[in-house]
């Protein structure tokens, strides 16, 4: 099992910047990847950006130049900085572990983190 626990949510101007963290805990050597996901009311959970064990990450094209994935593997915590937010970007965000091949595969997840947007 692998615990995962997250902050940084809250609420900013369009235009702000907030830092998620989520720090690993647990098995951690069953995953190579972990990740970030958002959920906005009435829509599907969706991957925002991805970070594999040897630094390689991939961010989805609404987020790209925006919002940048990070690590501290000495405190198996990962980060997302986000920048230039918009409305659109308002949803619950969550930190997910799990297998990353050629797609991200979610095996953990954190309990959310609310990202708030005022236009």
């Amino acid at each position: 099992q692998v615990q995962l626990v997250e902050s940084g949510g809250g609420l900013v101007q369009a235009g702000g910047s907030l830092r998620l963290s989520c720090t690993a805990s647990g098995s951690i050597d069953s995953i190579n990847a972990m990740g970030w996901y958002c959920q906005a009311p009435g829509k599907e959970r969706e991957l925002v950006a991805v970070i594999s064990r040897g630094g390689v990450t991939s961010h989805a094209d609404p987020v790209k130049g925006r919002f940048t994935i990070s690590r501290d593997k000495a405190k198996n915590t990962v980060y997302l900085q986000m920048n230039s937010l918009k409305p659109d970007d308002m949803a619950m965000y969550y930190c997910a572990a799990g297998r990353w091949l050629a797609t991200m595969t979610p095996l953990y997840w954190g309990q959310g983190t609310q990202v708030t947007v005022s236009s």
